[in-house]
């Protein structure tokens, strides 16, 4: 045993050094960034209506998008992982190809689709829902780049939970929805909920799609790149620092919510039901 630990330590400090230096190229611009921004700034920058309306209006349409889009979405990933069907790996691909394409292109796109001449754009603006230049399509925009995450996490999760499980649920009688909800979902609610999340920080990050589909009203990254190109870098940091704080608040406490921590009671007799059907087979 002591043979081996002194083989393997060796790596383990070489594999440390290479992870400091993975680390300290995704904190060295960030802790830049935020050391660079004086507390005068950062005050002005966040007591601006302009940067709060752009904040508030960032955050609600990324979450509106992230819950709407998860309500066929997420029974698609079940779809995916249950099942095998023609052409399925062809499928997978196109869920995941708004990842590859630049999204300049997909705002493009999404440009001829929602627009006020398209059948979709058409019939919104009928019901009263503006699409380009409005807070649809900001909502449209970001789902549409961020939806693979939602999907590739809830996917997997489903994957994990043991098929047999679900089959001794409907030999007690559980019609496949019943199973769908009452046993692989509160299974696999952690890698879905880590997939929401994902879609939303995802989306809260989106330029490229949203500034082609609705410049205004406008979110935060587009503000932050037009008070860079109007004003210079002075300007546009403290913006960024402050969205980011913002940013990282939501992240870190909607994680702590996925790893587990305060899980909700019927999660807990969901898990123990699922068990007893096992046990029962």
């Amino acid at each position: 045993m002591t043979r081996n630990r002194i083989n393997i330590e060796p790596l383990y400090l070489v594999f440390s050094f290479l992870g400091g230096l993975v680390l300290l190229f995704l904190v060295a611009p960030l802790a830049g960034m935020v050391l660079n921004s004086s507390g005068q700034e950062l005050v002005q920058a966040g007591t601006d209506s302009e940067v709060q309306r752009s904040i508030w209006l960032t955050l609600w349409t990324s979450m509106a998008g992230t819950m709407l889009l998860a309500i066929a979405a997420v029974p698609f990933a079940y779809l995916l992982a249950r099942k095998e069907f023609p052409l399925k790996t062809l499928v997978l691909a196109v869920v995941n190809l708004p990842i590859v394409i630049p999204h300049s292109a997909a705002g493009i796109a999404l440009l001829g689709f929602i627009s006020r001449d398209s059948l979709v754009g058409g019939a919104g603006e009928k019901a009263g829902i503006h699409f380009v230049g409005g807070a649809g399509g900001i909502m449209v925009a970001m789902a549409f780049v961020s939806l693979p995450f939602l999907i590739t996490s809830a996917r997997d999760g489903f994957a994990m939970v043991p098929e047999r499980l679900e089959k001794a649920a409907m030999t007690l009688g559980a019609s496949p929805a019943r199973v769908f909800v009452t046993v692989s979902l509160p299974l696999a609610w952690r890698a879905v909920l880590s997939g929401l999340i994902l879609m939303w920080a995802r989306g809260l990050s989106e330029f490229g799609a949203v500034a082609v589909v609705a410049y205004h009203p406008i979110v935060t990254p587009v503000l932050i790149y037009e008070r860079f190109g109007a004003f210079g870098l002075k300007y546009a940091r403290p913006v960024a620092v402050i969205f980011l704080a913002i940013c990282l608040i939501f992240f870190v406490a909607f994680r702590w919510v996925a790893a587990g921590v305060g899980a909700p009671a019927w999660l807990s007799r969901q898990r123990a039901e699922a068990g007893d059907i096992h046990a029962a087979r």
